[in-house]
């Protein structure tokens, strides 16, 4: 690819209407995508949700059935992977393991003759923090370091777009969390665009400026990590991305102050924003997430009752089950931050502001999202 094809692509990295089928089966439902030029974007969602189908076909490791994939505005759906100014880090990092780490980093520039390699290739691992280590070969290298050889060696032949394919999948939770700080320190400054595929919803939320949920092929919500966890739109997004307590209600028409929804729940009266709530719905879910619950009546308008049925202490929280009248258990997470406590059996108030509840179509299933197992 000359420089010049190269240029010409840089731009949004944009997908229109992909499609990929293996006989029967729609692995990836038509997809309407754009991501932004220089942004950090994820798609996430548990195994077999189309993920990496969608990851590989941007690579140009699989054809798509029907669609286009853009690049500013170059089409890419035809090029060839290896003509395409597009880099994968895959979960595995390989490394040629005879090769030193500097000549695994140069080895793509070396074959297309870049007579200024070796010194790109060091600046390259100076930015992932390698740099006095290009002589060592990878099995002197713990897996990080392995896995910062690999970024490395994508990173040096300065692509439009990075995709990262369960890129820390084998590494131990502690490395694992060191690298998403590192990963997402690294996407700042070299300012490319990076799409990072994974089943890993913290991951996801800690590095990502956008998310895209995706669900049996298709993206089941779009949008920034806050607003995807705080107004959901879907149960199985309120469910896939942490947990939910999902509450069976009915709007009351009518009701409630301005810009306030009143839903009646078990015989209680609560109150939802009314942005919260989606129109034209009537029987709702009525979700609150653990942390926003609170022990006593301080926490706004809306008061439940019920009763300590499990404590779990994890140092910075506490976990609380808490039974409810009608059979189900609503989950509270409270810090520890001298907030009140509560003693297993103990009857309990629970109560949390109107602004922290979402409401959902009660036609959906309570439990999509919930019960999903992730990759291996």
């Amino acid at each position: 690819m000359t420089q010049t094809s190269v240029e010409r692509g840089r731009g949004d990295l944009r997908l229109a209407s992909l499609t990929k089928s293996f006989g029967s089966f729609t692995a990836v439902e038509p997809m309407d995508l754009t991501v932004p030029q220089g942004s950090f974007f994820a798609l996430l969602g548990p195994s077999g949700c189309g993920k990496t189908t969608t990851l590989r076909m941007i690579a140009g490791l699989e054809a798509p059935t029907a669609g286009s994939i853009h690049i500013g505005d170059q089409e890419i759906t035809a090029t060839k992977a290896h003509q395409r100014n597009v880099n994968t880090v895959f979960q595995s990092y390989a490394l040629f393991p005879h090769m030193t780490v500097l000549d695994n980093v140069m080895f793509g520039l070396k074959r297309r003759g870049d007579k200024d390699a070796r010194r790109k290739a060091l600046e390259a691992l100076e930015l992932v923090q390698l740099e006095g280590l290009g002589g060592r070969k990878p099995s002197q290298l713990s897996g990080g370091m392995q896995q910062r050889v690999a970024l490395a060696r994508a990173l040096v032949n300065r692509p439009d777009v990075l995709l990262l394919d369960e890129p820390l999948g084998a590494l131990d939770l502690k490395l694992r969390r060191q690298m998403q700080i590192e990963l997402k320190r690294i996407q700042q400054e070299v300012g490319l665009t990076f799409i990072h595929v994974t089943h890993d919803q913290e991951e996801a939320m800690t590095m990502a400026d956008s998310i895209a949920v995706m669900n049996e092929g298709r993206i089941e919500q779009l949008g920034d990590p806050a607003t995807l966890y705080e107004q959901p739109e879907s149960t199985f997004v309120a469910n896939f991305l942490g947990q939910s307590n999902l509450l069976r209600a009915k709007v009351v028409p009518g009701s409630g102050r301005e810009g306030i929804t009143l839903v009646r729940s078990h015989d209680a009266d609560l109150e939802v924003v009314e942005d919260h709530v989606p129109q034209g719905v009537t029987d709702v879910w009525l979700g609150v997430r653990p942390e926003k619950l609170r022990l006593g009546e301080s926490g706004g308008p809306n008061r439940l009752r019920g009763t300590i049925r499990d404590v779990s202490f994890s140092g910075v929280a506490t976990q609380y089950m808490v039974a409810m009248p009608w059979g189900r258990e609503l989950t509270v997470v409270q810090q520890n931050d001298g907030s009140a406590r509560a003693a297993l059996g103990e009857q309990v108030t629970l109560s949390w502001a109107a602004e922290h509840g979402f409401a959902l179509d009660a036609s959906q299933d309570a439990e999509a999202g919930a019960m999903v197992e992730d990759d291996v």
